[in-house]
């Protein structure tokens, strides 16, 4: 006997045919590359007839469709992970992209229509930010949830439209899924329900990892339930890291010696004392290390303590500023090149923290696993933590970074570094 429970194929949001056209990322891929690389075409064939002036057009159009497909690629990728809002990388991916194929385009002396270029920037980062931003309110989820089990607790995202359910019936509801504590016991009508979400096409989500992927967290409660193949590292990835680890720390140190030379002036000036700051921390496959910094405290603190409004009176005064910028950090560029660090994981701790740690939580152990960072996941999406409580938010987070260890997602913490520089927050 058929069961009047059973979610029907009109219960799946954005189902109908007109929905899924509008509201279809190829769709918006297509008429993108289509308005970014013919419309400003059209425009510079109607003002040149030369030969060399066609295949400079040509060029330009290979190039401005090049570029609006890696922008789109970057930003898809950026846009996957928790808290990140494709309306504000549109911007900054579109303007780096466009710039990298003028660059590639002059050095190779390759004829092309600068304007046309230009005209071609300026409608991917017009429609690109457009169609993000009109669409994001139709693109939020809206999922129901099965009132069972730890659901309350292992799920509390406030970004998405939640719908409890009474039954194991959808009615007219129409979602983007369901998420259920899959670890709980369910009863035949509840099971028959989600099998038939799955048969019409209505996604079934656990909702501990569902949690996971919409904070960015993985809960040190629920580390247990975590398999030690989910959280290992991409061993192919990790090579590639390391090579771009030396190669932007050679990069960058031109630029950052000078600043260092003068930070180290005013540290001087400021606190007579030694301009490095030098601590053990456990760092890789839990080797110790020494990790280098700008001294940014008073030589002599006479065992002054951080006020309960969080103020520090150890901090000198330039102190604050090098914390502030991240100026303090810069000389571990010379860990990363020795191989003790990467430029992004999780920050290393001191070896009396760790065994803290470890106490308390056995599986610690594993954030190891990966090399420390100069920057990380845990620091961009919290800033930093001296509380308890924060202190095991932040393993929360580095947990998340080592098991979606990838390329995209340092990318996304190199970008959410940068804007903490120039913004300052987050500073300690």
């Amino acid at each position: 006997m058929e069961m009047s429970t059973r979610p029907v194929r009109g219960n799946h949001r954005h189902s109908l045919w007109y929905e899924r056209i509008l509201l279809s990322f190829r769709v918006h891929y297509l008429l993108g590359l289509t308005l970014t690389s013919l419309l400003p075409a059209l425009w510079g064939r109607a003002w040149s007839t030369s030969t060399l002036a066609a295949i400079s057009t040509n060029t330009t159009v290979l190039a401005s469709a090049i570029a609006w497909m890696v922008a789109f690629r970057i930003v898809q990728q950026l846009s996957r992970h928790p808290g990140a809002d494709p309306c504000t990388y549109v911007a900054p991916v579109v303007t780096a992209v466009y710039l990298l194929i003028l660059v590639v385009l002059e050095l190779m002396a390759i004829p092309f229509h600068l304007t046309q270029l230009l005209m071609s920037g300026g409608l991917a980062l017009l429609f690109g930010w457009t169609g993000y931003r009109v669409t994001r309110r139709y693109r939020r989820l809206k999922m129901a949830l099965v009132p069972l089990g730890n659901i309350r607790e292992w799920f509390g995202h406030q970004d998405v439209d939640q719908r409890w359910l009474s039954g194991p019936d959808l009615e007219s509801l129409r979602v983007d899924g369901v998420i259920i504590d899959l670890s709980c016991d369910l009863n035949d009508e509840w099971q028959r329900f989600l099998a038939d979400c799955t048969i019409k096409r209505i996604p079934v989500h656990d909702a501990r990892r569902f949690g996971e992927a919409s904070t960015g967290r993985i809960g040190l409660d629920q580390i247990h339930a975590n398999r030690y193949g989910s959280l290992m590292p991409r061993t192919s990835y990790e090579l590639f890291k390391r090579l771009a680890d030396i190669l932007a720390a050679l990069l960058m140190l031109p630029a950052a010696l000078p600043i260092m030379a003068v930070a180290a002036m005013m540290i001087k000036r400021d606190d007579p004392g030694p301009i490095l700051f030098r601590q053990r921390r456990s760092g890789f496959q839990g080797e110790e290390f020494d990790v280098y910094k700008m001294r940014s405290m008073y030589v002599n603190p006479d065992d002054v303590r951080p006020t309960q409004e969080g103020d520090d009176p150890r901090i000198t005064k330039v102190g604050r500023y090098l914390r502030k910028y991240r100026i303090d950090e810069l000389p571990q560029l010379f860990n990363v090149l020795k191989g003790e660090m990467s430029l992004i994981g999780p920050r290393p701790e001191t070896p009396a923290l760790t065994e803290a740690y470890e106490r308390d939580i056995p599986f610690f152990r594993y954030r190891h696993a990966v090399r420390p960072g100069i920057s990380g996941w845990a620091q961009v999406e919290q800033g930093y933590a001296s509380e308890v409580e924060g202190s095991r938010i932040k393993l929360e987070y580095d947990f998340y970074y080592i098991r979606n260890f990838s390329f995209w997602m340092d990318l996304l913490v190199v970008i959410r570094t940068i804007r903490t520089i120039f913004t300052g927050s987050g500073a300690r």
